[in-house]
């Protein structure tokens, strides 16, 4: 195929043309993310119960809906969370399933079942969804010169933005952070008594009087003759105002007399919900968090977000703003535009250290096509496969730059080696040279493409990334051997002139006076080496124990964590607290955020009443917007959440404050660190399972390893529990049906219907006033009507009594379990982490396993898989490398090389405070390539020289001698290429170092020790060989 090109160079032109034109093409149709889709389809069930304890949810709702959750394909795991007045069950599913398959799969079998739950849960509607658990962006309406209030700007929320963000492309769910207006009607207990009124004659008169109705219309066909005017006729409509609310009629007396609504409550026009509040910078505000859907790509989705709210900008009131105190998509655009300067870095140092090498523009250039050809042609493919441009493809793209000019390097250098050793010109130079050396090209190829071909068949997260790595590394080393048949040796024909080694400018000459030097004191130790083969297999073992041992040290984790410019603050304040007392908290923090730490922190947004872990009066998420990474360079979000944890941790007694990390993807979790649950695998019940818990975060501060442990908290409240005497009822003529009903009224509220409050609906809430709630007495205040129209104090049918229930219940997989969630100690990883919480767990009394989640599950599923991955690798090399040269020895020889590139990398890793994530992974299987690569140009050549009659150790030197060159031409390239990666800041910073410090030491390790030992277990093998060869030929 070369020779045929050699002498066609316009149509080796037309396909490289042809190749980049379809690439840019393709480059210019794929989308932009930070990640493809890693995260597992996750479906949420949500229902609503109000009023209903976590243990009566959980029992008549949880409970219900998990045991019809059977039978479902690809399901991983199942969990749930029962509080107050909401149930919450969410399915994992694995990447076999499609995404709408798996929601319709839970439709089905939750239709199955929703005739069993309550009656209240079915009429406020049980919903399914395919959100993840990640908060994508967080925006908010702001009046910053306090104009407005948080009532006001809630409703604003609630009536302009909340409906069309939802129908936003890629958008899973919100959660609002404010309240709109309702109509509260609010019970007064004695003019109740007063006129014989119950909370459920009022809800039933609401609902009747306060509706829409519509009749029909005069003069509508069949119509008389002569019929000449038809009318519409409205008998009722919904009401708009609190005096219209005021003259509902409850009763009328026979006596004429009639009793009004405004005779019994207190009616004006107020907040939906109470007890959450917002605030931006101090100031009030109503915002509300986006979740992105499952499969969304999280940089279009923010981006159309954002231009929905830009549209209605300027409808807004004067003096409201919109703002995004949290938005991890900048990260995202930044993090991919770090990797192309990346990209263009490595393309610069490649090129200088080809120019360094070849001392010849004309030599230099055709290296250097080879990139735009290769990497336009990749994104074709990548095009055609249906990926995208994200942080792995890029990080891909990168190490493929090293890798692609290589075999054009190989050409080059070879060619030129001929024509000035054996005085040819190019034509006939390029002829002889492609006969040379394509064989070895296909063998390096062949070779690091086998080594990334198993990655293509990994399961779950890992598999996804993995993937990503194997089909762009692997296409950039197909095209880059195309290039290197078809395009190379046409441009070297018409391109290279005969020149002679010493010529060139005095650097040139100096450079190359001192590598020839290099080359043949190299050669004199090579030959001393290869005289005594086998001592070098005891280094091989001292290698093999190294890499054993620092690969045992090395800690593990997922994916690094990034510093993606904003960061999370949970707060929790103790049982029982009040909303003004969890805002004086987060007063504080708020304090320290924008005064103690104003070069890092530029915003924070607090959301009153809502937490990851429950909502209520005693919990409060802040949201901080950090400044773009060139305004705070040194002051990165790791050391700020570690020095505000330890602020908090001395300084803070009036609860708890949990500075976090951003999930470092997307749907895997709603922080950084790791999540688990504690499971009762022995039934020994809640209180039995807190009690294991509190222990187990003793625990852990004892060991050191773990810090931020939390989810126990508070896991027991204290709550008032009445006692309805059944037969005193029975005897007073009361129904418990109506009496649990009423008291669902007075202290939950009950959302009755709607109202018109301007062009949108409002709902009607009705509720006992304040007043007559707040203290265990008040309870005594209110009467039931008794079949006899009587009315019945609550005194004398019931009792009360103190109790402790459940905040929250959670359950794994249909068991009793606790959610954990924490983080490693500063300087170890989350695998060192997970590793303790294990140990601790296992050491608790009782029968207590661990149950991984979100990115701590495919940590576990990533650490599995690595050994058979790296097994698998070797495996494929091993065998392309057989078929290759025809013999079971001879890549033996090579492979054996493997392990010192591997010693480097994993002492770069440890040296430089590395873990061994994912990236690493693809790191080091990339070392496990090149040196098998850098091994395949001597022992080819050295092959070569055998079949020509030279004896095995002349052969081993000379092919050392003279694949010196561009071995160290091809691992310079490539280690500069990769030079960027490693030393990598800002955006994206965490993910590029991860990759490039290991790559980077472990070809170091290659180019310095493994040139020398290649020869020698080349003669070491085959010497081996011949030896036992000869003795099974011994006669007995």
């Amino acid at each position: 195929m070369a020779r045929f090109f050699i002498h066609r160079p316009v149509f080796a032109w037309v396909i490289a043309f042809v190749t980049m034109l379809v690439g840019s093409l393709g480059l210019s149709t794929l989308p932009i993310e930070q990640y493809p889709q890693i995260a597992p389809t996750t479906v949420r069930i949500s229902a609503g119960y109000n009023g209903a304890s976590a243990e009566i949810v959980e029992s008549s709702v949880t409970t219900v809906i998990e045991d019809a959750m059977t039978g479902l394909d690809g399901l991983i795991y199942m969990t749930s969370n029962s509080t107050p007045g909401s149930a919450s069950i969410s399915l994992t599913f694995d990447d076999t399933v499609d995404a709408d398959i798996a929601q319709v799969q839970v439709q089905n079998k939750l239709q199955l079942v929703t005739s069993q739950l309550p009656d209240i849960v079915q009429q406020s509607g049980v919903s399914v969804s395919r959100s993840t658990s990640s908060i994508l962006l967080v925006g908010a309406l702001t009046s910053s010169d306090g104009r407005y209030s948080t009532v006001e700007l809630g409703d604003l929320t609630a009536q302009m933005i909340e409906d069309p963000v939802k129908r936003t492309p890629g958008v899973g769910s919100i959660n609002t952070f404010g309240s709109g207006y309702a109509m509260r009607i609010w019970l007064d207990p004695m003019k109740m008594a007063q006129y014989q009124v119950t909370p459920a004659d009022v809800t039933s008169a609401v609902s009747e009087q306060n509706s829409n109705v519509t009749v029909g219309s005069l003069g509508a066909q069949p119509a008389p003759e002569g019929q000449r005017l038809t009318l519409s006729l409205s008998a009722q409509s919904q009401f708009s105002s609190v005096k219209e609310f005021e003259r509902i009629l409850l009763r009328v007396d026979p006596d004429g007399s009639t009793v009004f609504l405004g005779d019994v409550a207190r009616i004006e026009i107020g907040q939906e919900s109470y007890g959450g509040a917002s605030r931006y910078n101090g100031n009030p505000a109503a915002g509300f968090a986006v979740n992105l859907a499952t499969g969304a790509n999280a940089v279009e989705t923010a981006e159309a977000v954002r231009e929905v709210l830009a549209g209605i900008a300027p409808s807004l009131p004067e003096g409201v703003d919109i703002v995004y105190p949290y938005d991890t998509s900048p990260f995202v655009e930044e993090s991919i535009n770090q990797v192309y300067h990346t990209l263009a870095e490595a393309v610069v140092l490649v090129f200088l250290v080809i120019l360094c090498f070849l001392q010849s523009w004309r030599a230099t250039i055709i290296p250097v096509i080879a990139i735009p050809v290769v990497l336009l042609g990749t994104f074709a493919v990548l095009a055609f496969a249906g990926y995208t441009i994200n942080t792995l493809t890029m990080f891909a793209m990168v190490l493929a730059i090293g890798l692609l000019v290589d075999d054009a390097i190989v050409v080059v250098e070879n060619v030129e080696r001929v024509m000035e050793e054996e005085g040819l010109g190019p034509v006939e130079a390029t002829e002889k040279s492609m006969a040379e050396i394509t064989s070895a090209l296909v063998g390096i190829v062949l070779v690091l493409s086998a080594v990334f071909l198993p990655m293509a068949f990994m399961s779950g997260a890992t598999g996804v990334i993995y993937r990503q790595f194997s089909v762009t590394i692997i296409t950039a080393m197909v095209l880059s051997l195309g290039v290197a048949v078809i395009l190379t040796p046409a441009m070297c024909a018409t391109l290279l002139r005969p020149r002679k080694h010493g010529d060139g400018i005095a650097p040139a000459r100096w450079f190359n006076r001192n590598l020839d030097r290099a080359t043949g004191g190299y050669a004199s130790v090579v030959g001393g080496l290869v005289k005594r083969p086998f001592r070098m297999l005891v280094v091989l073992v001292a290698i093999g124990a190294g890499v054993a041992m620092l690969y045992q040290k090395l800690p593990g984790s997922f994916l690094p964590d990034e510093d993606q410019g904003v960061m999370l603050v949970m707060v929790e304040t103790p049982d029982g607290s009040t909303t003004a007392q969890t805002q004086a908290l987060v007063e504080k923090v708020e304090d320290y955020l924008l005064n103690e730490e104003s070069e890092t922190v530029e915003s924070v947004f607090a959301a009153l009443g809502f937490s990851f872990g429950g909502s209520g009066q005693n919990s409060a998420m802040i949201f901080a917007k950090l400044h773009d990474y060139e305004e705070r360079e040194g002051h990165d979000v790791a050391s700020l959440v570690s020095r505000a944890n330890a602020h908090f941790f001395m300084t803070n007694r009036s609860g708890q404050v949990y500075v976090l990390q951003p999930p470092a993807i997307q749907g895997m979790g709603a922080s950084s660190g790791f999540s688990m649950y504690l499971v009762d695998q022995a039934g020994r019940g809640q209180e039995a399972l807190s009690a294991a818990a509190d222990q187990l975060v003793a625990d852990t501060q004892a060991d050191g390893r773990v810090t931020n442990l939390r989810g126990n908290e508070a896991p027991f409240e204290t709550s008032l529990r009445l006692d309805i005497d059944q037969q005193k009822a029975a005897a007073f003529g009361l129904s418990i049906s109506e009496v649990n009903a009423m008291l669902s009224v007075i202290f939950a509220g009950r959302d009755v219907n709607d109202f018109a409050l301007g062009s949108e609906l409002r709902p009607v809430i009705v509720q006992g006033e304040a007043e007559a709630r707040s203290q265990p007495e008040d309870i005594d205040r209110w009467y039931a009507r008794n079949d006899q129209g009587e009315m019945v104090s609550f005194a004398a049918i019931a009792t009360r009594a103190w109790d402790q229930e459940p905040q929250a219940l959670a359950r794994y997989g249909g068991t009793r379990a606790l959610e954990l969630s924490g983080a490693a100690a500063q300087g170890l990883s989350s695998g060192a982490a997970m590793e303790a919480m294990e140990e601790l767990v296992a050491d608790l009394d009782g029968g207590y396993g661990t149950a991984w989640t979100g990115l701590s599950y495919q940590e576990r599923l990533s650490g599995n898989q690595a050994p058979m991955l790296f097994a698998l690798s070797a495996l494929v090399v091993f065998l392309a490398l057989a078929a290759l040269y025809e013999s079971w020895t001879v890549p033996l020889a090579v492979m054996m090389t493997v392990p010192i590139g591997v010693l480097g990398a994993l002492a770069a890793a440890l040296i430089f405070g590395q873990s061994n994530d994912v990236y690493f992974k693809v790191g080091l299987l990339t070392t496990i390539g090149l040196a098998a690569r850098n091994a395949i140009l001597i022992v080819e050549f050295a092959q070569s020289l055998v079949a020509q009659g030279k004896s095995l150790l002349e052969a081993a030197i000379e092919a050392s001698r003279m694949r010196l060159r561009p071995i160290l031409m091809t691992t310079f390239a490539f280690m500069l290429g990769v030079l960027p990666l490693a030393i990598a800041s800002g955006a994206g910073a965490g993910a590029q170092n991860s990759i490039g410090i290991g790559v980077l030491g472990g070809m170091a390790s290659s180019a310095v020790i493994g040139i020398f030992l290649v020869p020698v277990f080349y003669v070491a093998v085959l010497q081996g060989v011949k030896l036992v060869s000869g003795r099974k030929r011994k006669p007995v």
